[in-house]
C-alpha cells in the first residue's frame, strides 16, 4: 500500500519542525526520543485504534494481539537499503515519511521482485513528506534502496508476532547461540 499525499501541508510543515533530532545514522525507538508536540499529536493517533483498524480492514489480519513497535530515522549512511525482507517477527510493516523535497536517485525504496536484482522491481517509493508505505512481511516481501548518504527521515512502525519474539528471547538465553555469536557462525 503506497499513500502518497497523505498528510495536509500545514501539518507537514509542523512535524518538520517538530521531528526528534538525531544527530547519527541510527534508528532509535520513539520512547527515547524528545519531539516537539505536531510530532507528539502524530505519534498519538498512530496509536490509535482507527490507524490499526485501517491497516488491519487493508491486510485481512487481526493486529489485537499484537504488539505496536516504533522507530524513528534522521539519516542514512551510503551502506544501508541492502535487499532484505524485514525481520521474521514483523507481520505488518509501516514507513512514514517526513523529507521536504527528494531531487535524489539514491534512497528511494524498491518493492522488489527478487531477491537480488535491485534494479527488478514492481514499485519504487519516493520518501517525500505525506507518503507511507505499508506491505505484509513474508519471505516474499523483498525490498531494498540504491545507495544514499544524508538526511532521509522517517518513522518505522511494525506490529510483531508475540510468539516469536518470545520464542527469539528463548533462544538468546541458550549458550550454544551465545557461542554462536560469539565465533559469529550464526
Amino acid at each position: 500500500l503506497v499513500v502518497r499525499h497523505g498528510m495536509r501541508s500545514d501539518a507537514l510543515a509542523a512535524l518538520a519542525t517538530d521531528f526528534p533530532p538525531i544527530d547519527d545514522a541510527g534508528t532509535y525507538p520513539i520512547e527515547r526520543l524528545q519531539y516537539g508536540p505536531a510530532f507528539e499529536e502524530l505519534w498519538k493517533e498512530v496509536q490509535g485504534p482507527a490507524f490499526r483498524s485501517a491497516i488491519e480492514r487493508k491486510f485481512g489480519v487481526d493486529l489485537t494481539d499484537h504488539p505496536m513497535m516504533a522507530t524513528v530515522r534522521e539519516r542514512c549512511q551510503a551502506t544501508d537499503g541492502a535487499i532484505h525482507t524485514d525481520s521474521k517477527t514483523k507481520v505488518i510493516t509501516v514507513l512514514l515519511y517526513f523529507n521536504e523535497s527528494w531531487p535524489h536517485a539514491g534512497g528511494r525504496l524498491r518493492i522488489l521482485r527478487s531477491p537480488d536484482d535491485l534494479a527488478s522491481f514492481g514499485a519504487e517509493v519516493v520518501p517525500l513528506a505525506g507518503t507511507l508505505l505499508a506491505f505484509r512481511r513474508s519471505e516474499q516481501s523483498f525490498h531494498g534502496h540504491l545507495p544514499f548518504e544524508g538526511h532521509r527521515r522517517m518513522m518505522q512502525i511494525h506490529w510483531v508476532d508475540p510468539k516469536r519474539i518470545e520464542r527469539n528471547e528463548r533462544k538468546r538465553r541458550t549458550l550454544r547461540w551465545r557461542i554462536k555469536k560469539a565465533l559469529r557462525l550464526g
